[in-house]
């Protein structure tokens, strides 16, 4: 069995190669419009928890746009500090983040005077996942805290196919997604 730092670094390289491998025109249109299966998870009026993909991540962009037009309220993490908890903020403009700011990570994140907001569904990056719903992240545990705090709140990762592996070790922190969309594929909803 494989370890999670053993997996992350597979997962990593695969996911660059992969993102490499795709024409631009391409990556621009995938994942633009959520599948209908997803769309029957998603509650009327709900607010939506989404993520600024860093450049191998699946893109959450194109659901944003879309979800707005439908008038979803949106939302993306923010952190005060590299070393705060993980926050989300409101977030009104998917088209170009005028009302957004370079957090201590490197991405765009709400500024400081946007509203904090807990949203009602999250769309989480990950690195790898089960056909069971298991996610793998990151690594530094930002996604886990948050939805250990707030429990009833579902959370859909976005993925590419080459990040769905047979098995994803578990730890008792680690919470099953709902469901996870790829450009080829909807996975679940699970349990």
């Amino acid at each position: 069995m494989t370890d999670k730092p053993t997996l992350r670094q597979q997962l990593r390289a695969a996911r660059r190669a992969h993102v490499a491998a795709l024409d631009p025109a391409t990556r621009a249109l995938i994942l633009h419009r959520p599948p209908a299966p997803l769309l029957e998870l998603v509650p009327e009026g709900a607010t939506i928890g989404l993520y600024h993909a860093t450049a191998h991540e699946a893109p959450a962009s194109g659901y944003a746009r879309f979800l707005h037009e439908r008038g979803h309220p949106l939302a993306l993490p923010r952190f005060a500090h590299r070393g705060a908890a993980m926050e989300f903020a409101a977030f009104s403009d998917p088209w170009d983040e005028a009302d957004c700011e370079v957090g201590p990570f490197g991405l765009m994140q709400p500024g400081r005077e946007a509203e904090t907001v807990v949203p009602d569904l999250l769309f989480v990056p990950l690195l790898g996942f089960s056909e069971d719903g298991a996610r793998l992240g990151q690594g530094g545990g930002h996604y886990d805290r948050w939805l250990a705090a707030h429990p009833g709140i579902p959370a859909i990762g976005l993925a590419w196919d080459v990040q769905r592996v047979a098995f994803v070790p578990r730890e008792a922190h680690d919470r099953p997604l709902l469901a996870v969309v790829t450009p080829t594929r909807f996975y679940g909803p699970f349990g």
